[in-house]
C-alpha cells in the first residue's frame, strides 16, 4: 500500500509540476530505449567477428573487420554523446536555463532601446543565443567525429582550417535564413487572429518549398563546388534514362564531396519541370579525385595446386578503386528516379504537411494553457516563440516518437518499391553489384539487429535488398 501512496501521491503535485516530471521521465525513458536498443546492435559488432556465410560471396574479411570496428566507435561515439545530451537537457531545464535565456535576451534588447512590448526582436535575440549555445556546445563533439572516428577510418578528408570556416559559414547561413522565416512565423501568429494556425501552416509551406527549390542552386554552392557533369557517354545515358519515363531532366550536375569525406550519394530536386540530378564525385568510379592516387596494384596470393602441402605464389590484380562503373551508376539514379515515378516524393510532402498542419492546429489549442508556461519558469508572460518550443518539442515529444517509427517502416517500404522498380528497367544485375559497393566504400556493416534495424533503419538492411533484388532477377 505504500508504494501505490506513493504514487498516488504524485498526482497532489501542481499540474505544472506533473507536466514538467512527465517531460523529463519522457525524454530519459527514449534514452533508456535507444540506450538497449543500440547495446543489442553493439552486441552484434563485438560478437559477429567473421563473414556469415550467406555475405562470403559478396564481402571480403578485410573489409567485414574494417566496417566492424569502423561502427563499433561510432556506436561508442552514439553512446557518449547521446548521455550528454540527455543531462545537459535535464541540467537546463531542472535549473531554468530556458527562462533565463529569454530573461538574457529581454536584458540584451532593453540595452539597445528595445523594451518588452518588442517580443518578435526579443524572441529574435533568444533564438540567436540559443543556436549560438548549441553551437559551442555540439562543436567538440562534432570535431572528434570528424577527425577522431572518421580520421581513423579513412573518411575525413578536412583540414582543422577548412573545418573550421564551415562551420561559422553554416551557423551565419542558418542564421540569415532562421532570423527573417522566424519573425515572419511570430508576427502571422500574432496578427492571425482565431484561425492564424492555418496561415502559420500555409506559411511554412510556401518556405519548405522555397527552400527546397533555391537549396542546390543557391546555398549548396556555398560550401561545395556544383559543376556540370561533362559530355559523354554516362550523361547521354542518364539523358536516356530521364526521357523513358518521362523525368523532366534540365541539368546532371557532380558535387565535389571528396573535400570533404568519401562517403557518396546522389540525389535529385527541383519541381514541376525544372528537375535536376546531382551526383557526388565518390559516387563515380571514372570522376572521383580519390582514384587518382589509388592505382590498381599487384597482390601475392597463395594457391594450392593440389599436390600435398606444396603450393605456388601466383599474382592477382587487386582492384582497390572507389565508387561505381557507369552501369551501377545509372542503376542507382533508376533506383533515385523510382521514387519520383512511383510518386514517393509528393507521399512524403502530402504526410509532411498533414502533420505540419496537425501540430499548428493543436498548437493553436494549446498556446492559451498558461499552465504550460508555467511548468517551464514562464509564471508571467507567455511568449509565443516559448509556446512553439514547448509545444512542438516537448509536448509533442510522444507522438513525434511514433511518427518517427511509421516514417521509418514506410520508407523502408518505398526503398524496396524503388528497388523494384530499378529492376524493371533492365537493372537489376547493375544496382545489385552497386549495393554491394556502396556498402563496401561507406564501411556499412551487413549484419543487424532485428529490433534495432526495425526501429532506426530507413532503408531495409544490405542483405533484405540483395535478397529481393535476386529473387526479381529469376522472374
Amino acid at each position: 500500500m505504500g508504494m501505490w501512496a506513493s504514487v498516488g501521491a504524485m498526482w497532489d503535485f501542481p499540474a505544472e509540476k506533473r507536466i514538467f516530471g512527465a517531460v523529463l521521465l519522457f525524454s530519459w525513458t527514449v534514452y533508456l530505449w535507444e540506450t538497449f536498443l543500440a547495446q543489442r546492435q553493439r552486441r552484434i559488432y563485438k560478437t559477429t567477428t567473421r563473414v556469415p556465410t550467406e555475405l562470403e560471396q559478396i564481402m571480403d574479411s578485410d573489409t567485414f573487420e574494417k566496417s566492424r570496428l569502423y561502427q563499433l566507435d561510432k556506436s561508442t561515439f552514439s553512446f557518449w554523446s547521446g548521455l550528454y545530451s540527455v543531462v545537459e537537457s535535464t541540467l537546463i531545464l531542472l535549473f531554468g536555463g530556458i527562462p533565463y535565456l529569454w530573461g538574457l535576451s529581454g536584458r540584451f534588447c532593453g540595452s539597445a532601446g528595445f523594451g518588452p512590448e518588442y517580443e518578435i526582436i526579443q524572441s529574435l535575440a533568444f533564438l540567436l543565443l540559443a543556436t549560438l549555445y548549441s553551437a559551442l556546445t555540439g562543436l567538440p563533439w562534432s570535431m572528434y567525429n570528424t577527425f577522431v572516428i572518421e580520421e581513423k577510418h579513412g573518411f575525413n578528408h578536412q583540414t582543422l582550417e577548412f573545418f573550421m570556416k564551415d562551420t561559422i559559414k553554416k551557423f551565419v547561413v542558418t542564421q540569415c535564413i532562421l532570423l527573417p522565416v522566424s519573425s515572419l512565423l511570430l508576427y502571422i501568429i500574432k496578427i492571425g487572429g482565431d484561425y492564424f494556425f492555418i496561415y502559420a501552416w500555409l506559411f511554412t509551406l510556401v518556405v519548405s518549398l522555397v527552400l527546397v527549390t533555391i537549396y542546390a542552386d543557391y546555398i549548396a554552392p556555398l560550401f561545395d563546388k556544383f559543376t556540370p557533369l561533362p559530355e559523354g557517354k554516362l550523361k547521354q545515358e542518364i539523358e536516356v534514362l530521364a526521357k523513358s519515363i518521362d523525368f523532366p531532366l534540365t541539368k546532371v550536375y557532380v558535387v565535389e564531396g571528396s573535400k570533404r569525406s568519401s562517403h557518396s550519394n546522389a540525389y535529385f530536386y527541383g519541381f514541376f519541370k525544372n528537375k535536376r540530378i546531382v551526383l557526388f564525385d565518390t559516387l563515380l568510379e571514372e570522376y572521383s579525385v580519390l582514384n587518382k592516387d589509388n592505382q590498381e596494384e599487384p597482390v601475392m596470393e597463395p594457391r594450392n595446386d593440389g599436390e600435398g602441402d606444396s603450393e605456388e605464389i601466383r599474382t592477382k590484380v587487386k582492384n582497390k578503386k572507389q565508387g561505381c562503373k557507369n552501369e551501377e551508376v545509372l542503376a542507382v539514379l533508376g533506383h533515385e528516379l523510382g521514387h519520383w515515378k512511383l510518386g514517393h516524393t509528393i507521399k512524403n510532402i502530402i504526410i509532411s504537411q498533414i502533420n505540419s498542419f496537425l501540430c499548428f492546429f493543436l498548437f493553436a489549442v494549446l498556446i492559451g494553457q498558461k499552465v504550460l508556461f508555467a511548468a517551464f519558469g514562464f509564471y508571467d508572460s507567455q511568449p509565443t516563440l516559448i509556446g512553439l518550443l514547448i509545444i512542438f518539442q516537448f509536448v509533442f515529444s510522444p507522438y513525434n516518437e511514433v511518427l518517427s517509427f511509421c516514417l521509418t517502416v514506410l520508407s523502408r517500404r518505398f526503398e524496396f518499391q524503388a528497388d523494384a522498380f530499378a529492376k524493371k528497367l533492365g537493372m537489376a544485375k547493375d544496382l545489385y553489384s552497386a549495393l554491394i559497393k556502396l556498402n563496401k566504400d561507406n564501411l556499412g556493416f551487413p549484419v543487424s539487429d532485428w529490433l534495432f534495424s526495425t526501429w532506426h533503419y530507413s532503408h531495409p538492411p544490405l542483405l533484405e535488398r540483395l535478397q529481393a533484388l535476386k529473387n526479381t532477377k529469376q522472374d
